[in-house]
């Protein structure tokens, strides 16, 4: 073997080992990089056991199909850290996240959202997956939101969001976007999940926030409204008001304005 062949053989085979390091290396450094965020998240909430929330998360997914982890997996992680009711103060949303956690990250004191808990809080942007016949947790090659029902992902905002829902009580607070064709979708988690567990005996009043802003197309007399108003129990007050962006921004950074007069 001429020592050219030799030497193309040497580096094909040190950059083969090259690229096995790095992979191993970045699955390594992703799962450290989501325990260390979930844990220095966690601690911010002092009143819990950050590991044991973190072992009943692996849990829900680990050593499991990525696209069979269903919604009932994450149920001793909700019971691990269930939500406390926020009467008059819970906020939920669709289409309009920057803007109402603009608004809450400055006025928890007015409302507060699922990702301002603690489960919601320490998972939220956070990509994760197991896969079959491994312990650990990947995040990266996990199936994307809509490549199947079940992901590990996606079972948990429906789980916690429909657990976030339950605890709802008195006024509560919608934030729907001006923005887009359709407010009120029946496709999105606040429609197909938290609606349908607000009731009568719990929830007095529903009040819809529509975010205007320049570009909105929508309103609070868009037909998806009226299909808002079908959906809650009969016993719920509702109300809608169109509030601008701006209008939003000015009570988050003021606040001397109280909590009811911010629309």
């Amino acid at each position: 073997m001429g020592w050219k062949k030799k030497v193309l053989i040497g580096g094909g085979i040190t950059a083969l080992i090259i690229l096995i390091l790095g992979l191993s290396l970045g699955l390594t450094l992703g799962r450290r990089n989501i325990k260390s965020t979930f844990f220095s998240r966690c601690e911010k909430f002092k009143e819990y056991d950050c590991q044991k929330l973190w072992d009943a998360f692996q849990q829900a997914y680990v050593n499991k199909d990525p696209c069979k982890v269903p919604v009932e997996a994450y149920d001793p992680l909700i019971a691990a850290a269930p939500f406390k009711h926020q009467c008059n103060k819970t906020m939920f949303w669709s289409k309009t996240k920057d803007v109402v956690h603009g608004l809450t990250a400055k006025r928890n004191d007015c409302f507060v959202t699922l990702e301002d808990t603690l489960l919601g809080s320490v998972l939220d942007n956070l990509t994760w997956c197991g896969k079959e016949g491994s312990n650990d947790t990947f995040t990266t090659g996990c199936p994307g939101w809509s490549e199947c029902v079940n992901n590990p992902v996606r079972s948990f905002w429906n789980r916690s969001s429909a657990a976030f829902a339950d605890v709802a009580c008195g006024n509560v607070t919608a934030m729907l976007n001006g923005s887009i064709n359709t407010p009120f979708n029946p496709t999105s988690i606040f429609a197909s999940v938290e609606v349908p567990r607000f009731i009568a005996s719990r929830v007095k009043n529903l009040n819809v926030v529509m975010v205007i802003q320049k570009n909105n197309i929508s309103n609070c007399t868009d037909p998806s409204l009226k299909n808002l108003r079908q959906s809650i129990d009969t016993g719920i007050t509702f109300s809608c008001k169109d509030v601008s962006e701006s209008r939003i921004q000015e009570c988050g950074s003021k606040p001397e304005i109280a909590c009811g007069a911010c629309w």
